[in-house]
């Protein structure tokens, strides 16, 4: 394993890899570092393209020592695909989809909850908590069934109910919360603090290894395009970690050598509804402030407060990125559209993602000819609430 330590962004502080941790004393979440060299010594591009269509292909670049450890049900290596008709309705010659509707538990969520779940057991953790939206606590739940362990997830009442169905599917213990992810996280704060260290907190960034396998979404889309990157990345970002993922392997990338060329473009796309990136970002601050009475069809993104904000802005400023809200009647309206030119129903993220493409040609921000990939971060199956009705 070429896994080194754990740095933190904020103050600098490096942490042991061989041990479970958190948060940095500082509060920052932790980031996952590898001998870079050394992985370039050991595997080079070409190499990769023998080995199973999983994110487990990038093993060298993972945190999990021992493959007996690694819970996997095929997680990854989703497609890209071209959208000509949506694309020349917005005025993007070049529209990419990158479909996650098509891991295991229907959302990127599962390439999170595999790495966490495996890196989790491997350093000898035998029940994990965390609040969610729905998405990652299926993926959790179901994760830790598969690696034997136990799982309890809180979620609002108001999360999409299939995913409170694949929570108890798997044999997790559920916790219901009326109110917002917030809300769940202090249920479960509570219930890890009680546990005198028996539970170990898998909250988003709480844990840094989430992180490691949402960036391969990163690896897998310059591997796809033959080991180059697009122009523009546009991410629904509510937590923020698939966003911050990206940044982290595209980063890795040029430091192998495997990547040349500018970086693209990322744009973190929120719901007017809650959009405390956008605004923080407007206003050219480091953090966001509590976004007051979140609420949007795109459930998944609805985070007031994501603890990822600071690598979030650094992300969009390195890569001279932008942030943007859009409203939920647009969503819709685009998901809409995109299902009758397309063919496929995305999940309302990944529908505001298109809107904020749709916006962002208007405005100028992105041309006719850039390459623009757009993350569907869920199958559209999930929502029944979106579906447009004949």
């Amino acid at each position: 394993m070429y896994l080194t330590h754990l740095e933190c962004p904020r103050c600098g502080s490096r942490h042991d890899a061989h041990r479970l941790q958190n948060l940095c004393a500082c509060g920052s979440p932790l980031l996952a570092r590898y001998d870079l060299a050394a992985v370039a010594q050991a595997v080079e591009p070409a190499g990769l393209a023998g080995r199973p269509a999983d994110l487990w292909r990038y093993r060298e670049l993972l945190p999990v020592r021992e493959a007996r450890h690694v819970a996997t049900l095929g997680e990854g290596w989703t497609p890209l695909w071209h959208a000509p008709a949506y694309g020349a309705r917005i005025g993007l010659e070049r529209l990419l989809i990158k479909d996650e509707g098509l891991v295991p538990t229907g959302s990127f969520k599962a390439r999170g909850a595999a790495v966490g779940v495996s890196r989790a057991v491997e350093l000898g953790v035998r029940h994990v908590a965390m609040p969610t939206n729905g998405n990652a606590g299926a993926a959790w739940a179901t994760y830790a069934a598969r690696a034997g362990i136990r799982a309890t997830v809180a979620m609002p009442l108001a999360a999409p109910l299939i995913t409170r169905q694949e929570v108890v599917a798997a044999g997790a213990d559920l916790r219901l919360v009326d109110g917002l992810i917030g809300d769940a996280g202090k249920l479960i704060a509570a219930l890890i603090a009680a546990s005198d260290g028996q539970i170990f907190d898998a909250s988003t960034l709480k844990e840094p290894y989430r992180l490691e396998g949402k960036k391969t979404m990163g690896y897998e889309i310059v591997e796809q395009l033959g080991w180059r990157s697009p122009d523009v990345i546009l991410y629904p970002t509510g937590g923020g970690v698939g966003l911050i993922g990206i940044h982290k392997a595209l980063s890795e990338l040029r430091e192998l050598g495997w990547l040349t060329g500018p970086p693209p473009r990322l744009v973190a796309v929120q719901s007017s509804g809650c959009a405390p990136v956008v605004a923080a970002f407007e206003q050219g601050h480091r953090r966001v402030v509590p976004w007051p009475d979140a609420h949007t069809v795109a459930f998944g993104i609805t985070v007031p407060a994501p603890l990822g904000d600071e690598l979030i802005l650094d992300a969009l400023a390195a890569t001279g990125g932008t942030a943007i809200a859009v409203d939920d009647a647009d969503i819709l309206a685009d998901l809409s559209e995109f299902g009758r030119a397309e063919g496929l129903l995305l999940c309302p993220e990944g529908a505001a993602c298109l809107t904020a493409a749709r916006l962002l040609r208007q405005r100028g921000w992105l041309s006719a000819t850039e390459e623009v990939v757009v993350l569907n971060t869920g199958a559209g199956l999930k929502y029944p609430g979106t579906v447009p009705h004949s």
